[in-house]
């Protein structure tokens, strides 16, 4: 089951508003959505925490893995805010300690998540939280790694997707009936 969680105008205004694309980078053609200002305003941070919050604790999460990089921003304070546990989904290499790798495809070449696997439980129902949605890799990765540890997904959830690239069709198939839910469809 895939979503666009309902966001209200005043909230897509204000998240949008404080978005900057960043022509050409990291490389030419390439448009970058730079959060950063959105995470300077106090209260369109705090809006979009609430946000991600309720919707962890409307599908049942136990947990809240965030993304790096970025994901690391938006999912730690939403876990505090509907008191779950945060675990992060880092690159090969940056966790301490025994972890669980998950390989996966880039658009040129390939790429690997880690996990600590002792920071999951069997019973645990996690919420996936990046900031964007583009091709759908990291998610995808991010979603065998989970069930590998033995725990369950509670659904996904993006700032934003960028629609062109078809990320939400790479990701339907490892869902498997999870809620993706997308805040701003781009």
């Amino acid at each position: 089951m895939t979503a666009t969680a309902p966001v209200s105008q005043e909230l897509r205004s204000r998240l949008l508003g404080r978005i900057r694309d960043v022509p050409d980078h990291p490389k030419p053609g390439v448009t970058f959505k730079d959060i950063t200002p959105l995470l300077a305003d106090p209260a369109a941070f705090g809006a979009l925490t609430d946000t991600l919050a309720e919707l962890c604790l409307r599908h049942g999460a136990t947990k809240v893995v965030g993304l790096e990089a970025r994901g690391f921003i938006l999912a730690a304070p939403a876990a505090v805010r509907a008191g779950l546990g945060f675990v992060p989904v880092r690159k090969a290499g940056k966790l301490p300690g025994a972890t669980l790798g998950q390989a996966y495809d880039l658009e040129y070449g390939s790429a690997e998540i880690e996990i600590h696997a002792e920071d999951l439980d069997p019973g645990d129902r996690v919420m996936v939280i990046d900031d964007v949605l583009a091709t759908g890799g990291t998610a995808e990765a991010s979603l065998s790694l989970i069930r590998r540890a033995g725990a369950g997904v509670a659904g996904v959830a993006m700032l934003m997707e960028l629609s062109f690239l078809d990320g939400r069709q790479r990701l339907e198939r490892s869902l498997s009936g999870a809620p993706l839910e997308v805040l701003l469809t781009l």
